[in-house]
């Protein structure tokens, strides 16, 4: 991750202590720390990690109104003069100190138990991969339920369609014609029998990922913490209490831009009416990007900052690039034989020296991840077979659209003809 990324940066003033005076400048907020550079001479003055912080308030004093104060160690930072306003400046401190307090944490339990070996390092790269895998599966499978339920509904437009040539070709039957309407209702009884039994789907809609943000709404200064729940058929905002504040469905969504990799737009067009629009911030938006690409592939817009920075909102596993697997082949190789690296037959001798430097990787950490690469091969293979039934239903939905346009012409010509 770049740590020169600027997630935000806010104009403010800054107590020099020092100087004992207010100095003018920029508040800018990075992946893993704060920094603070005057304006007039382009000073660095402050510069510390999101770990170092002790704590985040909004203070007040009869000298010092409406500030910000940052304890780093035992130095008191104070800042002024915030814009647009403290609150969305502390909101989004707040929010990204916390993130970082929760994966210290993480990295500190597992630094308790040893540096993690090479095994452990590619086990936790191809869980990732896995974890996204069955992401990209749940989506695919809610497309599939869409398909479906549209095959299903252009069954029934067809049925209705022999019901109503059969209606017509009675209208167009002479008066002397034997049979009578009659005829035709036990066919329609039948039929709403039918539609009155079937069961209707349950939606049993499971959640993807869900995220804490930091929500914007139509004004800077309507800032305020929330979360972000991803679903196979949208998008749920919600506040801290759980309320939902807005829900976006797939069909609702007419873009999605990527400002930076930790910050997005959602946006509803409406004629007539101003648009529906939320801002959303987040630590952890990284993670949520690569599977919005993939669920809104079409609608998704990356602006300059986020191109700029596009390695940044990569996962550790997106680092080691497209040999993964070679790489993960190698170390059961050497495990195996460890004279003799896996693949050295048919690799480079570049290739032979890149594996012959990894670090063996133990009986136990080479069976699991055995275990996982079987279950991502067999995720692939079920990812790949959804998307050939998704194939096929696409054929057969637009087979099915093209004879319902010709039936229905057919039937507006004979109306046409009967008035």
């Amino acid at each position: 991750m770049n740590e020169d990324i600027r997630i935000h940066s806010w104009p403010c003033s800054y107590y020099l202590d020092s100087g004992k005076q207010w100095v003018s400048g920029r508040l800018s907020l990075t992946p893993v720390g704060i920094k603070f550079t005057a304006d007039k001479t382009g000073e660095l003055l402050v510069d510390f990690p999101l770990s170092g912080i002790g704590d985040i308030k909004k203070e007040s004093s009869n000298l010092i109104f409406s500030s910000l104060t940052i304890l780093e160690k035992n130095t008191k930072h104070w800042f002024s003069s915030l814009q647009p306003s403290r609150n969305v400046v502390f909101n989004i401190l707040e929010h990204f100190w916390r993130e970082q307090l929760l994966e210290s944490r993480g990295a500190g339990a597992a630094g308790a138990a040893g540096r993690p070996s090479k095994g452990r390092e590619l086990t936790g790269m191809l869980a990732g991969s896995q974890k996204r895998l069955e992401d990209t599966a749940k989506v695919l499978h809610y497309q599939g339920e869409q398909f479906d339920n549209i095959l299903k509904g252009l069954d029934k437009i067809e049925g209705d369609m022999d019901v109503a040539d059969r209606l017509l070709t009675e209208l167009e039957s002479p008066s002397w014609w034997p049979f009578s309407s009659k005829l035709w209702k036990a066919p329609l009884e039948s039929k709403a029998k039918e539609a009155a039994t079937a069961p209707e789907p349950k939606n049993q809609e499971g959640i993807i990922l869900r995220i804490p943000v930091i929500v914007t709404h139509r004004t800077d200064s309507n800032v305020k913490p929330g979360k972000l729940t991803l679903f196979a058929s949208g998008l749920e905002i919600s506040d801290c209490n759980s309320q939902v504040i807005h829900r976006f469905e797939c069909r609702d969504v007419d873009d999605i831009r990527v400002h930076t990799p930790y910050e997005i737009s959602v946006r509803q067009r409406f004629i007539g009416k101003p648009d529906t629009s939320y801002r959303l911030l987040s630590a952890r938006m990284p993670e949520l990007i690569p599977i919005l690409e993939m669920q809104f592939s079409k609608k998704m817009q990356f602006l300059e900052d986020a191109l700029g920075f596009a390695g940044a909102g990569k996962s550790p596993q997106m680092d080691l690039g497209s040999s993964i697997w070679q790489a993960a082949t190698g170390l059961l190789g050497g495990v195996v034989q460890p004279g003799s690296p896996a693949g050295s037959r048919e690799g480079t001798d570049k290739d032979q020296v890149q594996l012959q430097q990894h670090e063996k990787v133990s009986q136990e950490e080479a069976k699991e991840l055995r275990q996982i690469l079987k279950k991502l091969k067999g995720l692939a293979l079920e990812t790949e077979a959804e998307l050939e039934r998704q194939d096929e239903a696409l054929d057969s939905i637009s087979s099915s659209v093209d004879r319902a346009t010709l039936t229905i012409d057919k039937h507006n010509r004979r109306i046409r003809r009967l008035t």
